[in-house]
C-alpha cells in the first residue's frame, strides 16, 4: 500500500503541474479571468493533496496497519477527483450544475486530513503502551 500512495500522489502531482501549465498557457485567451481562477484553484488543491497522498505513503510503513490511514488515502484521492475535477469541468464547460459536486470533494479532503491526524495519534497512543 505504501508504494501505491506514493505512486498515485506523484502521478497526481505531475497531472497538476501539467494542468497548471495548460491553464496558464492554453486556456488564457479562452476563459474569463474568473474561470481561470477557478481552474487554478483546482490545480492548487490537487497539488497540495497529491503531496498529502505521498505523505500517507511515507507514514504508513512507519506505523502498524491502520484502517484510518488507509481510509485517509482513499478519501484524499476521492476528494482530489471530486473537488479539483469538478472545478476543472466547471471552469472549462461553464456548466454550473457541476458545482454541486465540489462540496462533496471538499468534505472528503477535510475528513481525509482528520482521519490522518487521528490515525497517527491513535498509532502513537498504542505504541506508548
Amino acid at each position: 500500500m505504501t508504494r501505491l500512495w506514493i505512486s498515485i500522489g506523484a502521478f497526481s502531482a505531475a497531472v497538476a503541474v501539467t494542468l497548471g501549465a495548460f491553464g496558464a498557457h492554453g486556456l488564457k485567451g479562452h476563459l474569463t479571468a474568473a474561470a481561470l481562477q477557478t481552474f487554478q484553484t483546482g490545480v492548487s488543491y490537487q497539488f497540495y493533496h497529491s503531496l498529502g497522498l505521498i505523505l500517507i505513503g511515507v507514514i504508513v510503513p512507519t506505523s502498524r496497519p491502520s484502517v484510518m490511514l488507509s481510509a485517509a488515502g482513499w478519501l484524499m484521492l476521492a476528494g482530489i477527483l471530486l473537488f479539483s475535477g469538478s472545478l476543472y469541468l466547471l471552469s472549462t464547460t461553464g456548466i454550473r450544475s457541476i458545482g454541486i459536486i465540489t462540496p462533496f470533494g471538499g468534505l472528503s479532503l477535510i475528513v481525509a486530513w482528520l482521519m490522518l491526524a487521528f490515525g497517527i495519534l491513535r498509532q502513537s497512543g498504542q505504541s506508548t503502551r
